[in-house]
């Protein structure tokens, strides 16, 4: 590898996932729409789609190339509205085929885009406040937009199971995912994920195997499968189908702008676990700005992150380039990635954009959990918590600007992480009588 190179990853502080010791078999003609290479982040080498993340040159991250639609917006507009109330309305942006829809899946998106009155009342915000509730998804998280994308690279390669290093929600949406299609699933996570989350990835009838440690050791476990023959046939979506598995994050941007009468928001807030999901919405909203379908305009993005799990956020605010590991230690376990590898184009874009990376505590995480349910009747997840969290902390030290649009991500349930509110429950026990009602002071 030239010096260059190799100085511009340090720079970068690019994590590689892993360096396949194997050369995947050569992919034949495939039919993935609109996509017509893979790029490289760093160096811009563009290599023919295939079932490959890193590039050969530089070991930067691959992702996907288009030839997207030209021609007149308001057409684009009216065909993507005219469309399924899934991502498929999106088909034409994302790299997967035309006829996707007729094809056994998940048909996720389209999740609600809630106008948040009370929350926004409780946090001081004049303008309007919007939370994305993905949690409306099919296993009720925003995991089954990537997967479902990732699903259509693995059928046009020829795999036949599928496989993932998962916090708790991709587990499921594979698991899901896998069983509508007709794969195969085996799927690794922590030995320690909460239960609820367990359940719902073993319930599909997939492998489900748990690896002693933190998310970064099962993830460095399937860079090694990937890499030996028991791995043969295997896609893994977050491995080896990463470049199209994070385009579904796009999708996310798209339906926003689209529920907002086709405009960008002004703020947006999301939560960081490798960073992926917070680099493809920016993805999505530079690529709605140039065909035409919104108005350019400046959009913030802001990151969320838990105390006990926040690299990103330790490196925003020291100004560094390079995020530095850490060992998870936080409730919410879905973010806890203590080596993300999208991390510093994490840190690229909140400068860019004008946003920030802040962080809360698991304490805070807790409130704004409680703050969302009582407010707008929304159940989130830990990692919700965290980006309402973070939200209101923003507002207070003045880096969210409470008079601008603002959209809010919960990416999924809270039924999956029941554990994170184990002192809530019954406000009272009382007999079946009214003077026991009265007693109790709830009359």
């Amino acid at each position: 590898m030239a010096t260059s190179a190799m100085g511009k990853m340090r720079r970068k502080g690019l994590a590689i996932m892993a360096v396949q010791t194997v050369t995947p078999a050569p992919v034949a003609s495939v039919d993935l729409g609109p996509a017509t290479a893979l790029s490289c982040r760093e160096c811009g080498t563009r290599f023919d789609l295939g079932p490959i993340f890193a590039c050969a040159e530089c070991f930067g991250p691959l992702e996907v190339a288009y030839e997207l639609p030209t021609g007149d917006p308001e057409a684009l507009r009216k065909r993507i509205e005219a469309g399924p109330n899934s991502i498929w309305r999106y088909a034409p942006l994302l790299p997967v085929p035309a006829d996707v829809a007729t094809k056994p899946n998940l048909n996720p998106g389209f999740t609600k885009l809630v106008d948040a009155q009370n929350l926004a009342k409780e946090l001081g915000v004049t303008g309007k406040l919007y939370v994305k509730d993905d949690s409306g998804n099919p296993t009720h998280s925003f995991k089954d937009r990537v997967v479902a994308i990732a699903v259509e690279a693995a059928r046009a390669f020829g795999y036949t199971t599928l496989s993932c290093s998962s916090t708790g929600n991709l587990a499921g949406a594979v698991g899901a995912a896998a069983a509508r299609a007709g794969f195969r699933s085996c799927v690794f996570i922590p030995h320690d994920l909460e239960q609820g989350k367990v359940v719902m990835a073993a319930v599909y009838g997939g492998d489900l195997v748990g690896i002693e440690g933190n998310y970064d050791d099962v993830n460095r476990f399937c860079s090694e499968l990937i890499g030996d023959p028991l791995g043969e046939g295997w896609g893994f979506v977050n491995v080896n189908l990463r470049p199209y598995y994070g385009e579904g994050s796009k999708t996310l941007a798209y339906e926003i702008c689209e529920q907002l009468g086709w405009q960008l928001p002004d703020q947006i807030v999301i939560p960081i676990a490798s960073g992926s999901q917070l680099t493809k919405i920016d993805k999505g909203l530079q690529e709605l700005i140039k065909l035409g379908l919104v108005e350019d305009k400046p959009y913030k993005i802001f990151g969320a992150q838990a105390e006990g799990c926040s690299p990103v956020s330790t490196a925003f605010k020291a100004g560094h380039e390079v995020v530095r590991p850490q060992k998870p230690n936080t409730i919410a376990k879905s973010l806890a990635i203590g080596n993300p590898a999208d991390g510093p184009y994490v840190l690229d874009i909140a400068r860019r954009t004008g946003g920030y990376v802040e962080d809360v505590t698991d304490e805070q995480v807790v409130d704004a959990i409680s703050l969302l349910a009582r407010t707008e009747g929304i159940f989130a997840e830990t990692a919700g918590g965290v980006t309402v969290g973070v939200t209101k902390k923003l507002i207070e030290e003045g880096h969210l600007d409470p008079s601008l649009t603002t959209v809010v991500l919960n990416t999924g349930d809270g039924l999956k992480t029941l554990e994170a509110l184990s002192g809530t429950g019954q406000t009272a026990t009382i007999r079946p009588s009214l003077d026991a009602f009265r007693a109790a002071g709830l009359a």
